[in-house]
């Protein structure tokens, strides 16, 4: 049989030296966002030049690299991919809804530093009970009580009210907008002649569009009575069809949420203004993307309408992929759908992929499920673990 992947456990630099020159594909990763994330020590900066630089130097040229990143710090993860001689090609954005905002409530802080101790005059329930329910979590309103907070963006909140008259003044105002988006830098390593020269010595330089476009109608496109060809024959003319292809890969992903969906006018006819109830057929949004299940992107009878369904789908990771195969306490795990989405976009058929910052896994699960080779790279000891078990799950094979 053949050896399909390669995991390495210690510092990513230290075993990027291992790999030969223009050995791999494409770079597909989630790092370190540079937030201290959780008083996490291997979260305090983004990854360093001299880092990429050996992620550039492994990559084939034309190899494209997709590097997550936050809101906060993507500049500073650009400009050091840029720095070790990427090209920076695009920026996708991943958009969600279950995202919390962790802001300070500025008025109950300045009663904080007066001392002052505020009116409870009710409670409140902080985030969708039910939705949360739905996903598995075995939380409930009391379990969130114990510390006055809540857990998995749901529990019960006191309401209070200002005790001081600075509080009044400043009653509504925080510090932070919630979060809904993370941005993936598309980089990519230099090309050795024109795109058609690289592609064809090394079989980078290109992205999958047709791998990876969005299911459903693709808008309309002019088509001729002889195969394309353009001619001045009067009765050739040509007309404008539905295009059956599927929409073009666009630099933003969705996971279909409402609040993401509600961001989309609904500009179609006959779906009641709902963009998932496609022929009558209300579609889930769990554990559904372009890879499994019921697909809510544009079926042939969606009559082009302008939602979210235009682009490519994914929901967040559910608690049955985070645990399968292993007890998964990562903090930051990736759903594999997404994952995959990624790794087709930019590896060619049968290539490498790279993560030097494997976490718990998902890429190397996502790009084994595709057929590619995979090489993760990860220094804490339990994180790797809990990777090695996520990927032998959905891969069980021999190692490279």
């Amino acid at each position: 049989m053949e050896k399909k992947y390669q995991l390495f456990n210690g510092n990513n630099i230290d075993k990027l030296r291992e790999l030969e020159d223009n050995s791999v594909d494409a770079v597909v990763t989630d790092p370190p966002y540079g937030l201290s994330f959780m008083g996490k020590k291997w979260d305090y900066d983004v990854p360093s030049v001299e880092l990429w630089a050996e992620c550039l130097r492994v990559l084939k040229p034309g190899g494209h690299l997709l590097a997550f990143a936050g809101t906060r710090t993507q500049h500073r993860m650009a400009v050091r991919i840029e720095d070790a001689g990427f090209e920076i090609r695009d920026m996708i954005a991943w958009v969600y809804g279950s995202g919390f905002p962790k802001s300070l409530d500025v008025s109950k802080a300045i009663d904080r530093a007066a001392g002052a101790k505020r009116e409870v005059i009710g409670q409140k329930i902080r985030g969708d009970v039910e939705k949360a329910k739905q996903s598995g979590s075995t939380y409930t309103n009391a379990d969130a009580n114990k510390n006055n907070k809540a857990i998995f963006g749901y529990g019960v909140e006191n309401i209070t009210a200002p005790a001081t008259e600075a509080a009044k003044q400043w009653e509504g105002w925080g510090t932070a907008l919630k979060p809904a988006m993370e941005p993936i830098t598309v980089a990519r390593k230099p090309l050795i002649g024109t795109v058609v020269e690289n592609v064809l010595q090394h079989g980078t330089g290109a992205i999958n569009v047709d791998e990876c476009r969005v299911e459903g109608v693709g808008g309309m496109k002019w088509e001729t009575p002889r195969g394309g060809i353009w001619t001045t024959d009067s009765n050739a003319t040509a007309k404008l069809v539905q295009n059956e292809q599927g929409r073009w890969p666009a630099n933003l992903i969705h996971d279909g949420s409402d609040e993401v969906v509600g961001l989309f006018p609904m500009t179609g006819k006959g779906n009641g203004g709902n963009p998932y109830n496609y022929a009558g057929k209300e579609y889930n949004n769990k554990d559904t993307s372009m890879f499994n299940g019921d697909k809510p992107h544009a079926p042939s009878n969606f009559n082009d309408s302008g939602s979210a369904a235009r682009f490519f789908y994914c929901s967040k990771v559910s608690k049955s992929e985070r645990n399968a195969g292993c007890d998964n306490k990562h903090p930051t795990v990736k759903p594999i759908d997404l994952m995959r989405y990624l790794c087709k976009l930019i590896t060619p058929p049968g290539g490498i992929v790279l993560d030097p910052f494997m976490g718990s896994g998902s890429t190397g699960c996502a790009a084994l499920l595709d057929g590619f080779k995979f090489i993760g790279m990860e220094m804490d000891d339990e994180y790797f673990k809990i990777a090695e078990a996520r990927i032998n799950h959905f891969n069980p094979a021999d190692f490279w």
